[in-house]
């Protein structure tokens, strides 16, 4: 095809674009990610190859040449994940079922974040409990590490699926910093409209001030336009110093707290800790219902039974009791639960067998080996031959099978064996994958989402992904605050995302750059990305002025404050995105 010569009426449209865009931008378009390749399935003109443009010009072009376009132009792929959106909405679809396209995609979309919801609370958050547990680790280490891990879950692959591509970088930093404003913001101003409080002081200004270096730090690096191994491991590095800065706070304040018992009056009786108030409080309050529906003679149940009720995702006890809405949620629900149950071993240390299911756990073997080789890189590893000959999830169902034998004719079904800790491991990495792999899809429906309505991925970080993300966090805080726990909740908001933006961004980008790249390029979509970083920034300093200022007492009129600016920000940050509000160019 090289140097041979095209008529006039053997040039589609869209490649008539591409040369447009070529003659007048000569380096390339808005959203060129660095480093792309040419495809070789385009057209040649006079020897010269043509570059992959923005794919969002795929609207402006006739609807005949729409298909051509999203499978030829680079920009257009998807490099993970098991569904190809752009080229079934634009190939697949006749293009007046576009809104049926669009509507199915949204669904789609919404199912994908209630399976990052039940993933990461049912089955992540437990094997990260439970492996804090066996390492014995404290409660302060756990919590701002494995713990937070764990909350911060989908924040996290989010982040690091972003990163992984160029043209989605701005995807990340978008649901990075939108979600910081929304829980910083919203979350924050929810809970001190529901119950007024005083704020404790020390971990407050602690954590804020912590953020907002964070929040400093990658202001910088996008104005610096990159991110190098050494500002990666600072990020990294930043988040051990502010674990350690945790650890040694708490440590001061049980010491101080221990010396002024010491030195208290002998007859004052002891002042219990929140914790073992919590442990009395539940210890006389609490009734185990379940005594009612167990039987009076205890029959030992057998292995068939065992399994069917470990798959089993439906109480039916609860579902007599709850709402029809819970009902209607709790169907959408069963399908992924059963294929988690199926998959994912879950232990749980504060059961007298930690969840020792012996059937189920030896199938576990068996399916969260074979389910882990078939995710990862969207399953390009499973299907690898070995000399040609036998795949490799073939060699993961032999070895597990083996395995899952052993384990099973050297257990018992009442006695968990010695090693039961090591399925907590197991499961951490399987619920870790199916996140991923959700994670992934939801990454790569919403880059379509933007190509479709020409949405730059920033905004669709801050409003779409961040939403989907917080919305976990926002119900279980603003849940605490009407419990009556709205100190714990309000910390939270605070604590919780400096995890997720210095561990997000840091591990995100030193990831990508030991698999070879120099460096990773941060391309911000012009003035947007500046109104949301400035808007995160803004919120934590009225936060950190504010609250001070009322004695960290926290009123409504302190929340309703947040919530009218989280308002004002996305008026602002939408008409920049659509052009009312811009830079005049000098």
């Amino acid at each position: 095809m090289a140097g041979r010569r095209l008529n006039g009426d053997q040039v589609p449209s869209w490649l008539c674009v591409l040369l447009l865009t070529e003659t007048v931008s000569g380096a390339g378009s808005r959203g060129l990610s660095a480093g792309a390749h040419v495809s070789p399935e385009f057209p040649a003109s006079g020897g010269k190859e043509i570059p992959a443009v923005d794919c969002r010009d795929v609207c402006t072009l006739n609807v005949s040449d729409r298909c051509s376009f999203v499978r030829t132009n680079p920009n257009c792929r998807s490099d993970g994940g098991y569904l190809d959106y752009l080229d079934g909405v634009f190939c697949h679809f006749p293009p007046g079922l576009l809104p049926l396209a669009v509507t199915l995609y949204a669904v789609w979309l919404l199912y994908l974040f209630l399976i990052l919801g039940v993933t990461a609370a049912k089955f992540f958050c437990p094997n990260l409990s439970a492996i804090s547990t066996s390492l014995k680790l404290s409660h302060n280490v756990a919590g701002v590490t494995f713990l937070a891990f764990g909350n911060g879950a989908p924040d996290i692959f989010s982040a690091l699926v972003a990163f992984s591509d160029p043209r989605t970088a701005g995807l990340a930093l978008g649901a990075l910093f939108g979600a910081g404003v929304l829980v910083t913001t919203v979350v924050a101003g929810g809970i001190a409209i529901l119950r007024s409080f005083t704020a404790a002081s020390r971990p407050f200004l602690r954590d804020i001030v912590f953020y907002m270096v964070a929040v400093f730090l990658t202001f910088t690096a996008l104005y610096l336009g990159r991110v190098t191994l050494a500002w990666a491991l600072g990020y990294l590095g930043f988040y051990v110093f502010y674990v350690v800065t945790v650890v040694l706070c708490t440590w001061i304040y049980q010491w101080q707290r221990r010396k002024s018992l010491v030195c208290s009056m002998p007859g004052t009786p002891e002042v219990l800790s929140d914790s073992e108030e919590d442990q009395v409080s539940s210890n006389t309050n609490s009734y185990d219902y379940g005594d009612e529906y167990r039987p009076l003679l205890l029959c030992p149940e057998s292995t068939a039974e065992i399994l069917v009720q470990a798959l089993n995702p439906l109480d039916y006890r609860k579902w007599r009791s709850k709402s029809a809405y819970w009902r209607v949620l709790k169907v959408f629900k069963i399908p992924v639960e059963f294929a988690l149950l199926l998959t994912v071993p879950v232990v749980d240390p504060d059961k007298d067998d930690g969840n020792w299911k012996r059937p189920l756990n030896c199938l576990h073997l068996v399916t969260s080996p074979l389910f882990c080789v078939l995710t990862l890189q969207s399953g390009v590893y499973g299907v690898y031959l070995i000399g040609g000959l036998l795949p490799i999830w073939a060699v993961v169902v032999i070895a597990g099978t083996a395995l899952a034998a052993v384990t099973f004719f050297a257990t018992s079904n009442s006695e968990p064996p010695r090693l039961h800790w090591l399925f907590a491991f197991l499961g951490f990495l399987t619920s870790a994958l199916w996140i991923n792999a959700a994670v992934t899809e939801v990454v790569n429906i919403l880059r379509s989402l933007g190509v479709i309505f020409r949405l730059s991925n920033t905004v669709l970080g801050l409003t779409l992904l961040a939403w989907g993300n917080s919305i976990g966090d926002a119900f279980s805080d603003l849940t605490l605050a009407r419990q009556g726990y709205p100190r714990m909740a309000f910390s939270a908001c605070f604590g919780g995302i400096i995890f997720n933006i210095l561990v997000g961004v840091g591990l995100g980008c030193l990831l990508q750059i030991l698999r070879g790249h120099a460096e990773v390029k941060l391309e911000s979509d012009g003035l947007l990305v500046w109104v949301l970083a400035s808007a995160l920034g803004l919120s934590l300093v009225f936060s950190l002025v504010a609250v001070p200022l009322q004695c960290f007492h926290l009123s409504k009129v302190y929340g309703i404050c947040l919530l009218l600016f989280y308002f004002n920000f996305l008026v602002v940050a939408l008409l920049t995105e659509f052009g009312v509000i811009h830079l005049k160019s000098v």
